[in-house]
């Protein structure tokens, strides 16, 4: 098309302008995505790092673009075999360099255009029409760089092309085109130069109308100090008046797209450096405010050396490599300090505008413009130590650690959550000519075909002889940016969010991140600013593209990944201040017990200045719970996150590895915690606990009722051993045996194990009788059952059962066996008092709470589980029934043990005997309640057995036979007072009243007269 024949009003300049530019972020998301998997071994196409494919793929690079297939079958053979496979796996990347020419095509095209049309830019008066064309000239220009730096581009285009003429018999037909720009693109920016020649007006015009607003941007903190930049209260009486001014897009655009457009504009047309002094002024600048440039996420652009590289060939371009080498000098030594203090500046300035706004949101309104240049301009100096951090070319790396960086991150935040929650705040204000219902009743407003046409509008004005002419009417086009600006407010809020403080690029500084993350934890007085980390990663989806769809996954993961790290680090740190905090106060609860500290020391101090260790764990806490409560929940790609959930899992968990660690049970020396001692460090646990209410808004009762209510059972959650299982473990296995063994006795008077002294040790191995196993009783009552059952009917006749008795075997093992399970009976009736609080009406719960049952069900369960398969019920039965009658017979023998006396002190008999009273009551219970017979009958058969065995023995003159002969009849009395079934009434028809007071009497009296 000539230039003659071009009707600057056709042109669509502002809708190809828009096109191009989304397509060019598209474009670049492609080839970076090309770029990263060529990179990594596991992502890199299979067929360039196939051995079988080597000498084929260098023969194709070292002849690219020439396509040469006939005399080298040998070398290609083994690409005949796979042509199918290539063209297919490699058609997405070839396909996407094709795209990146078409992209080049339109490029060159609009530019031309736009030369042809003579366009009028001036950032200040057509911010659209300028913005969008140095985005576009920078876009186009990072493209070509991105693309140069695949290593592998002409390996993967050489390739699927000799697969597509091995297939089709010709090359693709886009590939002579594609060979050649990947030929002349070999070093982008060389070859650009030459190519933006002709547009070198239009582009030095654009890139000169900075003159006013870069230099304004690109001050230091002392300037904006002095200036008190983006200060609400420093003029109390203007506070109410709207912020604005001629220039209201300029006040937010970013300082490192003004940085890319000057450095890469100035380059493509160089020429302009010699000739213009605001050029050169504002190229020098941008190259001393930095190091290097963002082409595309963390790809970068190191300026002066890829500057001085292009100008050392030119002639007469000394001077400008002298600027060059100064500029690089002035950036190394003064741009990290600069950057700093600004950082320094906006945590503070940026804390009082969130303050204020939190305090009174109304000025959202009339501020608006401060908030988005707060954000804006925090956004720049965080990107700019993120991409220098990770680039560093000098040997002091101080001012690229920045401790207090998530303190920025924080409030800015904080704004952007101002500005969700008070949108409607704004859109109030800002809608003077709508009706206020509309945002009250939630309308949509939408006013981007308005902002558009003033797009074209610009267009069309700013061409070569336009009716009217922008540049003749310069206020018209600052009004109608200011009205635009004031259209944004209403309906593009979150957009402008993205504008001003999107920080996705995080997402492809992972490591640096991390480590950002992990300083902040570390550092008590920023652990507050903690939640920002988390926060940032809901930015991440927003750096996703439509032309590259699948990205949109493997970024979406990333972002819950390290969303997920985040929260949980943050739960752990405040779980473990926690746990030192617990660890102080069960000292101090230690400290309370007695002979111990006086109660009081550990709160006094001479000095309010002294500080403890618990003051600073409790302040540390404080500052980790409010980030943690900073927000309820937060929405990573479509998943919510509630970072006051990660606190309670992990409190549960230590809660409940604390309660079993508390306990201090030691399997090689079977040692273990006092309950009582268990009892008080838990509520010393439980009280720091309830504390951690007035920092996060989290239910505690509910972390204690899923910890403890785990406790009680065997077994927790995750399958490991709880305070129930480990004390439980103990008192069988120690406490029990030693019982058994004779080392310890249990006294009923005082409900208390006590130690005996080891002389008066037991002969009988206790790890047989340490179990509540009838099993072992059972086969003894087998063993003599023709006796039993004999002596069962005969207990009228002495003479009789006294040769039956003798007949007998294992008498002393069925009565040692019975008085252990009375002892575990006993022990579990001590432990259930503790639950007698509890109302309930049903056995098993009235049991389990501790409350006095006829019937033992847990006993019952267990007798049940032990019933012999090979055995009739009816002979079960039987077996119940003569277990009875051998324990009755066999409790004659006892008086003859020396342990056998009773204690009055005590209630009770030295070697445990006096538990045998639980044991026939709750054995005779379990057993006959699970073979339906008579409770009541069997304890009356059992009743006149031990009556009719024991009056026998009143008439023995043998003193070692009968030495406790009293201290045993008093058996009888405590089996009936403990049975709910017998009576008094009963025993005294059996056994005369009158022996059991005697034996009463004797036993008391012995007792006296031996502790005198």
């Amino acid at each position: 098309m000539s230039r003659g024949a071009i009707q600057p009003s056709q042109q669509k300049l502002a809708e190809k302008l828009t096109i191009l530019n989304d397509r060019g972020i598209g474009m670049l998301t492609r080839v970076y995505n090309i770029k990263k998997a060529c990179g990594d071994p596991k992502a890199k196409p299979s067929y360039l790092v196939d051995k079988n494919l080597e000498s084929a793929v260098k023969f194709i690079v070292r002849k690219f673009p020439a396509v040469e297939t006939r005399n080298n079958s040998q070398q290609l053979a083994q690409l005949q075999k796979e042509k199918s496979e290539i063209l297919k796996n490699l058609a997405l990347y070839y396909f996407t360099f094709v795209d990146v020419m078409e992209f080049k095509d339109h490029v060159c095209e609009l530019l031309n255009t736009i030369d042809a049309c003579q366009v009028f830019f001036d950032i200040t008066v057509n911010f659209d029409l300028t913005k969008n064309y140095l985005d576009l000239v920078v876009t186009y220009t990072n493209l070509m760089m991105l693309l140069s730096r695949i290593e592998e581009r002409k390996a993967i285009i050489g390739l699927y092309n000799y697969a597509h003429e091995m297939t089709h018999g010709a090359s693709d037909r886009e590939y002579p085109r594609l060979g050649q720009m990947i030929v002349d693109y070999e070093n982008p920016l060389k070859k650009m130069m030459e190519e933006f020649v002709p547009h070198g007006k239009s582009l030095s015009d654009a890139l000169i109308s900075l003159q006013m607003v870069y230099p304004r941007r690109n001050l230091s903190a002392d300037q904006w100090r002095n200036a008190q930049l983006l200060s609400l209260i420093s003029a109390p009486s203007t506070m109410l008046n709207p912020a604005q001014s001629d220039t209201m897009p300029c006040e937010y655009l970013s300082l490192d797209a003004m940085e890319k457009w000057i450095v890469f504009g100035f380059i493509l047309c160089h020429a302009v450096l010699n000739t213009d002094a605001a050029a050169l002024s504002l190229w020098k600048l941008a190259l001393q405010s930095s190091t290097c440039l963002c082409l595309f996420r963390d790809e970068v652009f190191h300026i002066h050396k890829a500057c001085e590289d292009l100008f050392v060939n030119i002639r007469g371009y000394n001077k400008r490599i002298n600027d060059i080498r100064e500029s690089k000098e002035q950036a190394l030594s003064h741009a990290g300090s600069m950057h700093r203090e600004r950082r320094k500046f906006l945590r503070s300035a940026l804390k009082e505008l969130a303050t204020v706004l939190a305090d009174q949101p109304g000025l959202l309104g009339p501020k608006a413009l401060f908030v988005f240049m707060a954000l804006s301009f925090a956004r720049d100096e965080i990107i700019w130590l993120l991409r220098h951090a990770d680039n560093i070319q000098k040997k002091s790396t101080d001012d690229f650690i920045d401790k207090h960086i998530a303190e920025l991150i924080f409030y800015m935040e904080e704004l952007r959550a101002h500005v969700r929650k008070y949108g409607p705040v704004m859109q109030r204000y800002y809608v003077h000519w709508s009706s206020v219902k509309q945002v009250e009743d939630g309308d949509v407003f939408d006013f981007r075909g308005m902002r558009l046409d003033w797009f074209r509008l610009q267009a069309y004005t700013s061409v070569s002889k336009a009716s009217l002419g922008l540049v003749d009417h310069k206020e018209l086009g600052k009004m109608m940016n200011t009205i635009i600006f004031h259209t944004k407010m209403v309906d593009s809020l979150v957009e402008m969010l993205v504008e001003t403080s999107d920080l996705s690029i995080f997402c492809f500084y992972s490591r640096a991140f991390e480590k950002m993350f992990q300083q902040c934890l570390e550092l008590p007085s920023q652990s507050r600013h903690s939640i920002c980390f988390p926060l940032l990663c809901t930015h991440f989806m927003s750096c996703t593209h439509e032309l590259c769809p699948e990205e949109r996954h493997h970024i979406g993961d990333r972002s819950l990944s390290l969303c997920n790290m985040f929260l949980d680090e943050m739960a752990k740190q405040a779980r473990n201040l926690i746990t030192d905090i617990c660890t102080e106060q069960c000292t101090l609860s230690d400290q309370g017990e007695p002979e111990r500290e006086k109660p009081g020391v550990e709160s006094m101090r001479k000095n309010r200045l002294l500080v403890t260790n618990l003051d600073k764990l409790h302040t540390a806490l404080s500052e980790l719970c409010f980030s943690i409560n900073y927000v309820p929940n937060m929405v990573v790609w479509e998943h919510t996150f509630t970072p006051r959930e990660y606190l309670t899992s992990h409190l549960e968990i230590r809660f409940t590895k604390s309660i079993v660690g508390m306990t201090m049970y030691n399997q090689a020396t079977q040692e273990i915690a006092k309950p009582s001692e268990l009892l008080t460090s838990v509520r010393a646990y439980m009280t720091v606990l309830q504390s951690i209410e007035n920092y996060v808004t989290i239910d505690i009762t509910r972390v204690f009722n899923n910890v403890l209510l785990q406790q009680t059972q065997h077994l927790d959650s995750h399958g490991e051993p709880t305070i129930t299982s480990l004390y439980t473990n103990w008192y069988l296995e120690t406490l029990l045996r030693q019982v058994s063994n004779g080392h310890i006795a249990y006294f009923p008077a005082m409900k208390a194990f006590v130690n005996l002294p080891t002389e008066n040790e037991l002969t009988f191995n206790a790890e047989e009788y340490s179990d509540i196993s009838v099993a072992e009783l059972k086969k003894l009552v087998v063993d003599n059952v023709e006796v039993l059952t004999q002596m069962r009917t005969s207990f009228d006749k002495p003479e009789h059962m006294a040769a039956l008795f003798k007949k007998l075997s294992s008498v002393d093992s069925v009565l040692k066996r019975m008085t252990i399970i009375g002892v575990i009976l006993s022990f579990r009736s001590l432990a259930q008092e503790a639950l007698r609080d509890v109302a309930m009406n049903v056995y098993e719960l009235s049991s389990a709470a501790g409350l006095p049952c006829e019937i033992d069900p847990a006993l019952v369960v267990a007798l049940s589980s032990q019933k012999s398969e090979n055995i009739s019920p009816e002979e079960e039965y039987k077996i119940a029934c003569l277990l009875m009658v051998f324990v009755a017979v066999s409790m004659p023998t006892l008086a003859s043990n020396v342990m056998s006396q009773y204690s009055p002190a005590i209630e009770g008999h030295c070697n445990n005997i006096h538990c045998l009273a639980k044991a026939v009551n709750q054995i005779a219970a379990a057993l006959f309640t699970i073979h339906k017979g008579s409770i009541e009958d069997r304890l009356k058969e059992f009743l006149a057995l031990a009556s009719s065995s024991l009056l026998k023995i009143g008439q023995e003159t043998d003193k070692m036979t009968t030495r406790n002969r009293e201290s045993v009849y008093l058996l009888l009395d405590m089996i009936v007072q403990e049975s709910p079934f017998l009576t008094m009434d009963l025993l005294e028809s059996c056994f005369p009243y009158v022996l059991l007071r005697n034996a009463y009497h004797a036993v008391y009296k012995q007792s006296i007269s031996a502790n005198t």
